[in-house]
């Protein structure tokens, strides 16, 4: 039996887009790319390696281009995502071709992934090695007060052009380990309803979050310069608070927060990637 080529997919071609978000949801049940390819999402920096079968994709592993931040330093590397084969065509070996194909697209350049535990031995294979991350947190306490942040609504183009433009100018949300310019992964969150809401705190600030429990959870912040955020807290909430969480790590937003658990929501694999030392938290709004 002959093994199929990978056949690339890049944001020009509307046709294969729309045989790949017939894929995801097939693969990854509560999971679609229609809005978001809609919205206009997909650009360069987005490609999907896939195998094809009378049209239909079967196969897949997408890869991401991103801007890296590791302590201190910008580092060009990419991310994979939506990784799988549909039930009807696994055990052919076609999550290897398109893992291949997606690693050339690479070359040596460093590459991350997070998957879930079902697959965890899966990604060794490829060179990758599993990394830990950790939750931060810190004690706070608060009430609602002042002018509500208003929520902005990632529907409207305008709105995403501005968080385009607030990642890709501002500041990165970490500089121990996160990204620059993801706010087309962002906006992926917001066009399938997994975000929080986004809310603005002020013209140049930014930042996707909600209260869970007596807990204020900061998904992100997008920033053009750093500001102290705790008397803008009661804006955020709309309900009295004992903490705060971060999906990120806050070394420069709340440098007195600390580890309060480790993250196993999804598991890290990295690949030509040297990581700092100490707990860190990939952004979970860069997460592919």
């Amino acid at each position: 039996m002959t093994t199929p080529a990978a056949v690339e997919i890049d944001h020009r071609d509307r046709a294969l887009q729309a045989a790949f978000c017939d894929y995801v949801p097939q693969v990854f049940r509560t999971v679609d790319f229609r809005r978001w390819c809609a919205w206009g999402e997909w650009n360069d920096d987005y490609r999907a390696f896939v195998v094809l079968d009378e049209g239909r994709v079967v196969a897949n592993a997408s890869v991401m281009r991103m801007r890296l931040r590791v302590e201190g330093r910008e580092v060009i590397g990419y991310q994979l995502g939506a990784v799988g084969c549909v039930p009807s065509h696994r055990g052919q070996g076609l999550s290897r071709v398109v893992m291949q194909a997606a690693l050339e697209h690479c070359g040596d350049a460093p590459v991350l992934l997070f998957a879930n535990k079902n697959v965890l031995g899966f990604y060794p294979r490829f060179g990758f090695t599993p990394r830990e991350q950790a939750l931060f947190g810190a004690a706070f306490h608060a009430e609602p007060g002042g002018e509500p942040a208003p929520v902005l609504e990632l529907a409207e183009a305008d709105v995403r052009a501005g968080l385009v433009s607030l990642c890709d100018e501002g500041l990165a949300v970490t500089e121990r380990f996160g990204a620059r310019g993801h706010a087309r992964i962002a906006s992926w969150y917001a066009a399938t309803a997994f975000s929080r809401p986004l809310r603005q705190l002020r013209a140049d600030a930014w930042v996707f979050a909600s209260v869970e429990d007596g807990t204020l959870y900061i998904d992100d912040i997008f920033a053009r310069e750093l500001f102290d955020l705790r008397p803008h807290i009661p804006r955020l909430i709309d309900q009295p608070i004992t903490a705060v969480h971060f999906g990120f790590t806050p070394e420069r937003w709340w440098p007195q927060a600390g580890v309060v658990g480790e993250d196993t929501e999804a598991y890290l694999f990295v690949r030509n990637l040297a990581l700092p030392p100490g707990p860190h938290r990939f952004p979970v709004m860069a997460r592919t």
